[in-house]
């Protein structure tokens, strides 16, 4: 099949663009620095760039959309650039192009409320509702993507849930790198229940989702390991295999919660290179327990996650070992 991935210079994006490779596909990938993808036909640009994005989806037979504009702070206009805008130019240029399938890449963030999420499915995204301007921004992507699903555009819609693993920047070496530096805390009794998903499953996902889409469309599936562990835990565990020994910072939830508020309105005050050590959705996000009910996305997909939580965290510390 000749498949589109956006996004490919990123750690998921260039694992699914070399995964699709390697399992005989015609790739194409569309993304601002080439994706060092061997086998694959980069294609420079960005999203929001209406002819990179009709050079890029020409003749596909599929695209994976992962592109986005990911931080937990920033400028509302650079989310709704890409996340949006951006968005709606892949969908129109594909349609027009006659690609029959999408698989769209979100996140779970754009059903969270603040409050914990125990066995739930996927729900509705509620970007009106959303916690911070990547989930808002992300929530309002995917209703665009949803709302353009027909029998002659099949559009599928997954929501990888915490990932990390080796190459991981987003997390794993976040945690890591504070956990060094004394500055990754424990919010309250780091008992909350959390989902996560290793990334060489979440790669897998993906790639099953391209042929799941021809005969399950028009719907949202939030992909995790299936395998709830306690947010302390869990984070020890990935700073202790990148060596950076267990957190010791413990801070009690109320305090954590005010104070994400406080970094919030400062941050937004100036320009800063570097993420914000604390907000408050980080905050609810280290507090709250959210695991999911994976039977349906595992039933659509016929995909079940290869690489146990256990069996990754010994990938991780051989990796930086």
């Amino acid at each position: 099949m000749r498949i589109t991935v956006t996004g490919a210079s990123g750690l998921l994006g260039s694992s699914v663009a070399r995964a699709l490779v390697a399992t005989g596909h015609e790739v194409t990938t569309l993304q601002r620095r080439p994706s060092g993808v061997d086998g694959a036909a980069d294609v420079l640009g960005s999203v929001t760039d209406e002819e990179s994005v009709e050079t890029a989806v020409t003749s596909a037979e599929a695209v994976v959309h992962l592109a986005a504009k990911v931080s937990t702070m920033g400028d509302p206009k650079d989310f709704e650039a890409v996340n949006i805008g951006g968005t709606r130019t892949l969908v129109d240029a594909a349609r027009a192009a006659g690609v029959p399938r999408l698989v769209h890449i979100s996140s779970p963030s754009v059903a969270h409320r603040g409050a914990s999420i125990i066995g739930d499915g996927a729900e509705a995204a509620t970007p009106e509702f959303a916690r911070g301007e990547y989930a808002r921004t992300k929530g309002a992507g995917e209703r665009i993507a949803l709302g353009a699903d027909s029998p002659d555009f099949r559009v599928l819609v997954l929501r990888p849930h915490l990932m990390w693993g080796p190459g991981d920047t987003q997390l794993t070496e976040r945690i890591i790198d504070r956990a060094r530096a004394g500055r990754m805390p424990v919010l309250g009794s780091g008992a909350a229940l959390v989902d996560t998903l290793f990334v060489d499953n979440a790669v897998e996902a993906i790639v099953a989702a391209v042929s799941a889409v021809d005969t399950t469309h028009g719907e949202s599936l939030v992909v995790t390991n299936g395998q709830p562990r306690a947010i302390g835990e869990l984070m020890s565990r990935i700073a202790i295999a990148g060596g950076a020994g267990q957190p010791k910072l413990r801070i009690p939830l109320a305090p954590a919660l005010a104070a994400g508020s406080v970094v919030e309105k400062v941050w937004a005050l100036g320009e800063h290179d570097d993420e914000p050590p604390l907000t408050r959705f980080l905050a609810e996000q280290l507090s709250t327990a959210h695991w999911f009910d994976q039977r349906r996305t595992q039933e659509v997909l016929g995909w079940t996650p290869r690489v146990s939580i256990e069996e990754g965290m010994e990938i991780l510390a051989a990796h930086y070992a």
